[in-house]
C-alpha cells in the first residue's frame, strides 16, 4: 500500500526498507535501448534525455515524475531497457529525432511490486540490487520481469554522489503463480 492513494509511488519514499505496493500503470515516453553494452549506458541516457525533454513540450506532454530505466531482461554484457519519463497522458505516436533517437509510447507497469531506495553512487547499484532481491526472496516473494530504477535525484555535475537516490522496483509474481 502507499501512504497516499492519490500520490504515485515514484513520488513517495524514500523507502529505507523493502516495501510492497500495488502500483498503477502510468504512461511514459521512452527510448528503447536493445543490446546496449553495459559500459555505454551513460551515453544512452545522455543522448535520450538531450532529445526527450524538448520533445515532450512539442507534444503537449508534461513529466509527472522522475526519469527511469525499465529492464526487459537481466543484464549481461548488454541490456535491453527503456529510458524515459512518466507523463500526464500517452504519446500519440512514435517519433524519430534528427539525431536518430526513437521516442515511443510505453508504460510503467501495474501490479504488485517491491521497492527499496538506494542512497549513494550509481556504482553501488549492483550490490543494492543483490541485497534487495535476496530480501524479497527471503520474505517468500518471487520477483519477475520487468524491473526498473527510478532516478529520484537528478545526477548533476555538482551533485554529491553519496546523496543520489535511486529507487529499485521489481514486479512480483502473484501468489501461486508458477512462472519462473
Amino acid at each position: 500500500m502507499t501512504t497516499d492513494p492519490d500520490t504515485p509511488y515514484f513520488l513517495e519514499g524514500p523507502w529505507y526498507v523493502v516495501t510492497y505496493l500495488d502500483a498503477e500503470e502510468f504512461p511514459t515516453v521512452v527510448h528503447l535501448a536493445q543490446d546496449q553494452p553495459m559500459a555505454q549506458m551513460g551515453s544512452a541516457f545522455d543522448a535520450t534525455f538531450a532529445e526527450l525533454f524538448p520533445f515532450l513540450g512539442t507534444q503537449g506532454l508534461r513529466p509527472i515524475g522522475p526519469a527511469f530505466s525499465l529492464h526487459h531482461r537481466m543484464p549481461t554484457e548488454t541490456a535491453d531497457f527503456e529510458i524515459g519519463i512518466p507523463v500526464d497522458k500517452p504519446l500519440a505516436e512514435a517519433h524519430e529525432t534528427a539525431s536518430g533517437v526513437s521516442l515511443i509510447p510505453s508504460t510503467l507497469p501495474a501490479g504488485k511490486v517491491a521497492v527499496l531506495s538506494h542512497i549513494g553512487d550509481y556504482d553501488g547499484l549492483a550490490d543494492a540490487w543483490e541485497t534487495f532481491l535476496n530480501e524479497i526472496g527471503e520474505a517468500g516473494h518471487r520477483p519477475t520481469l520487468p524491473f526498473w530504477e527510478v532516478y529520484v535525484s537528478e545526477p548533476r555535475p555538482d551533485a554529491d554522489p553519496a546523496t543520489l537516490r535511486t529507487d529499485l522496483v521489481v514486479r512480483l509474481l502473484p501468489e501461486g503463480d508458477e512462472q519462473a
